[in-house]
């Protein structure tokens, strides 16, 4: 399972609000992460 479908998993099923927002905040960090490697290399995104 990747880590982005796993940190959705654990939103899913996450009842403590604490824990969700740093789930979110991780999750979000990933995206940034993923757009600036797609900016970098735009020639790769097929």
């Amino acid at each position: 399972m990747s880590i982005d479908r796993f940190i959705i998993k654990k939103l899913d099923s996450c009842q403590e609000e604490h824990t969700r927002r740093n789930l979110v905040k991780l999750f979000k960090l990933r995206i940034q992460k993923a757009e600036k490697q797609e900016n970098k290399y735009p020639e790769r995104i097929s």
